[in-house]
C-alpha cells in the first residue's frame, strides 16, 4: 500500500496532562484547565473526559459549567504541555521517519504508515492500536486515531467515528465514507466546514455532505470560487494532497505577526503603549531572523458597547454556533479598524517601523472608542542583505540599531526575556513584562 494514514489525537490533552501529573485518572476526575484570575468569562482550554461525560462542552466558559457539578481547576501550564507533546512525538519516531509525520497541532498529527506496513507486518489499524497503547503506557495519556487511505478520510474518521468506537479508533474507506458520513449531521463536524460555509451550503439546500455531492458543480463554483474544488473533492472522500507535498510546500510570500486580546478596555493612549511594546517585540523577531520588511498591517478591535438588549438581559440579535470547541457568535461583523501601508524601502529599523505604526494607529483608530484587541504584522519580508536603500536611508544609524537589537536578544536568551526591557513597559497599562512570562498567551 503506497499510502495509508493515521490521524492521532491526544484526548482532552491539557486536562489529561494535569490529571496524570496529579496522579488522577482523567476518565474519573472532574478537572478543568482555566486561569481563574481572568474571571468567570475565561475560556476553559480543556476539560477532562469525566467532565465531558456529564455533558460539559470543551472550550466553554467557566460560567457555562452547571452549578451542580463539582470540579477541580488547574491553571494552564503551556510549557509542560509542550514537553509532554514532544515526549509523545519521540515515541512516534521510534516507528516512523519524521518525513512521514505531519504535526497538525500540539495534540494532533498525521502519519503516513503505508510504507511501513510490510516492514512491521501489521495493518494500519493494528499500528494504531500499538501506538495508542504505547502512548498510554509511557505517558498515561489516552489517544484516539482515525484510519483512512487519504488525509481527509483519516481526519473525518477521527472526528466523527472514533469517538463512538470502544477502542477509540475510527476507520473509513471511500465506500464506508458514503454510508456513514454522507448522511451525517451537523455538517460542521466535517473537517474544513465551519458555520459560515455551512450557512451558505444550507441556503443552496445542502445540510449534509451527501447533499453537497448532489449539488451541480457550477453552482458551487459560483458560490465559493476556487474553494469549491476542495468541497467537491471532500464530498466524494477525495484528497490528493500527501504529507510529502505538505512538507515540500513553500509559500510565495512571508510575514510575521503579533496579537493580543487585552484584559480590559483600554483608552487610546494606553493602547498606544501596548502597540509600541508589540512593535518592539516584533522588530526583535525580525532582527533575529535577519529579515527586513516592506509592509505594515494593523487591526484594532473595539470593546463591546452595551446595547438596549444588553440592559434588558436579552440575547443579542445574532446566531450562536455551538460546536465541539465552544460557543461563538456568527453573522455579525467585528467592530474594529484596520489599515495597511507599504514602506518606502524595506527595513528592520525599530525607529522607522515604530514611527510608521504610530502614524497608522493615529490615522485608523477612533480615539473615543475603547480598545480590546490589537493585531500587527510585518509583510513583504526579504533577507536583510537585500533590503532597499534610498537617498534618505541612514545606513550607519540602521546598522547601529541592528547591533543594539542583537545585543538585546543575546541578553534575553541568556537571562530571560524580562532581563532587559524598555522603560515603556513600566507605564500603566503595559503588558510586555507579563507576556514575557507566558507561552502562547498563557502562563508557563
Amino acid at each position: 500500500m503506497d499510502h495509508a494514514y493515521l490521524c492521532v489525537d491526544l484526548k482532552c490533552f491539557y486536562a489529561s496532562v494535569e490529571c496524570v501529573d496529579r496522579g488522577y485518572d482523567p476518565f474519573e476526575r472532574r478537572l478543568v484547565v482555566a486561569d481563574p484570575s481572568r474571571g468567570e468569562k475565561t475560556i476553559c482550554l480543556a476539560i477532562s473526559p469525566a467532565m465531558k461525560a456529564l455533558g460539559v462542552r470543551n472550550r466553554c466558559r467557566l460560567f457555562e459549567i452547571p452549578d451542580g457539578i463539582d470540579y477541580e481547576m488547574a491553571r494552564p501550564r503551556m510549557r509542560r504541555y509542550m514537553e509532554v507533546s514532544a515526549q509523545i512525538y519521540a515515541l512516534y519516531l521510534r516507528y516512523f521517519s519524521p518525513e512521514d509525520i505531519h504535526v497538525y497541532s500540539v495534540d494532533e498529527c498525521f502519519i503516513d504508515v503505508g510504507p511501513y506496513l510490510a516492514l512491521y507486518g501489521k495493518t494500519p489499524r493494528e499500528l494504531a492500536v500499538e501506538l495508542i497503547g504505547l502512548v498510554r503506557h509511557r505517558t498515561g495519556i489516552c489517544a484516539t486515531a482515525g484510519v483512512g487511505p487519504n488525509l481527509f478520510l483519516a481526519k473525518v474518521a477521527l472526528d466523527v467515528t472514533a469517538k463512538h468506537a470502544p477502542d477509540n479508533i475510527g476507520e473509513l474507506d471511500e465506500e464506508r465514507f458514503k454510508c456513514v458520513i454522507w448522511p451525517h449531521r451537523p455538517i460542521t463536524d466535517i473537517w474544513g466546514i465551519g458555520p459560515g460555509i455551512a450557512r451558505r451550503l444550507a441556503a443552496m439546500g445542502a445540510t449534509s455532505l451527501g447533499e453537497v455531492a448532489l449539488l451541480p458543480e457550477e453552482r458551487l463554483y459560483e458560490e465559493f470560487g476556487i474553494n469549491a474544488e476542495l468541497l467537491i473533492d471532500h464530498a466524494w472522500g477525495i484528497e490528493p494532497c500527501t504529507i510529502a507535498e505538505i512538507q515540500a510546500y513553500r509559500p510565495r510570500a512571508h510575514s510575521i505577526g503579533n496579537g493580543q486580546v487585552l484584559a480590559r478596555d483600554y483608552e487610546f493612549e494606553e493602547a498606544l503603549v501596548v502597540l509600541r511594546e508589540m512593535v518592539d517585540s516584533l522588530v526583535l523577531d525580525l532582527v533575529d531572523k535577519q529579515l527586513a520588511c516592506g509592509r505594515l498591517s494593523l487591526y484594532v478591535g473595539y470593546a463591546h458597547v452595551r446595547r438596549a438588549w444588553d440592559e434588558e438581559g436579552a440575547a443579542p440579535p445574532t446566531e450562536r454556533f455551538v460546536g465541539e470547541h465552544g460557543t461563538r457568535l456568527i453573522g455579525r461583523a467585528a467592530e474594529g479598524a484596520g489599515a495597511s501601508r507599504k514602506l518606502a524601502a524595506t527595513t528592520d529599523s525599530r525607529s522607522v517601523i515604530t514611527k510608521r505604526f504610530v502614524e497608522l494607529f493615529s490615522e485608523a483608530v477612533d480615539p473615543n472608542r475603547p480598545v480590546r484587541r490589537i493585531n500587527i504584522a510585518l509583510g513583504e519580508l526579504v533577507p536583510v542583505e537585500f533590503a532597499d536603500l534610498t537617498l534618505f536611508t541612514n545606513v550607519a544609524a540602521e546598522k547601529s540599531e541592528r547591533s543594539l537589537a542583537q545585543a538585546t536578544l543575546a541578553v534575553k536568551r541568556r537571562f530571560g526575556k524580562n532581563a532587559l526591557v524598555r522603560g515603556l513597559s513600566y507605564r500603566p497599562g503595559a503588558t510586555g513584562r507579563e507576556r514575557n512570562k507566558q507561552v502562547g498567551g498563557h502562563h508557563e
